[in-house]
């Protein structure tokens, strides 16, 4: 099934981890916890847009954290598609309003981590201290993410971006039916249900 994450003419992978909506509350709420345990304070949450939206506002809720903010970067143009290196885009983050604070960023996985690594490296330029969270870590990830739920080495399908893009060719009702039939038993059989 065509997703928002394939390019043109692309097959998702068969073996794949699948997050679904309920175990992303799982997993923000565990990584959460993982901060708090820690003893670091968060000021701030900056989210990695798109990936890290979702998983950043469940995190920064679960915190009790009111400032977020997004830096909106591009990698991945398809299944396991990438440009040469990460590209910050516009708009851009208030880093000024940022000096001195605490931030926690995060993305939905460290894969390469050059995302990541990115990210955290500007915000290190401003904040006092920064630390980093992820939904999933990938072993060959050029840094090691402060906080994460889930390592696996396999291509992960996220809830946001699991359907195809909303146009006037596919009926988003049929598109709910159609990857909800494929997606519930993958992701039960990943549960162990």
């Amino acid at each position: 099934m065509t997703s928002a994450e394939t390019a043109e003419g692309q097959d998702l992978p068969t073996d794949r981890e699948i997050l679904t909506w309920d175990l992303l509350g799982e997993a923000s709420r565990h990584l959460a916890q993982a901060v708090v345990d820690s003893g670091f304070a968060v000021d701030v949450v900056v989210a990695v847009a798109r990936g890290g939206l979702p998983a950043g506002g469940a995190i920064a809720y679960a915190l009790g954290t009111k400032a977020v903010g997004t830096l909106n970067v591009e990698f991945y143009t398809g299944v396991d598609e990438r440009l040469a290196a990460p590209e910050v885009l516009p708009p851009l983050l208030d880093t000024d309003a940022l000096t001195g604070l605490h931030a926690l960023v995060v993305d939905d996985v460290a894969d390469t981590g050059e995302t990541l690594a990115l990210v955290r490296d500007l915000m290190a330029k401003h904040c006092a201290e920064v630390r980093t969270a992820v939904l999933y870590a990938k072993s060959r990830s050029v840094i090691e993410p402060d906080y994460v739920w889930r390592r696996t080495d396999r291509w992960i399908t996220f809830p946001w971006s699991a359907l195809p893009v909303v146009s006037g060719d596919t009926p988003v009702a049929e598109a709910v039916e159609a990857e909800t039939a494929e997606a519930v038993p993958e992701a039960a059989e990943q549960l162990g249900s």
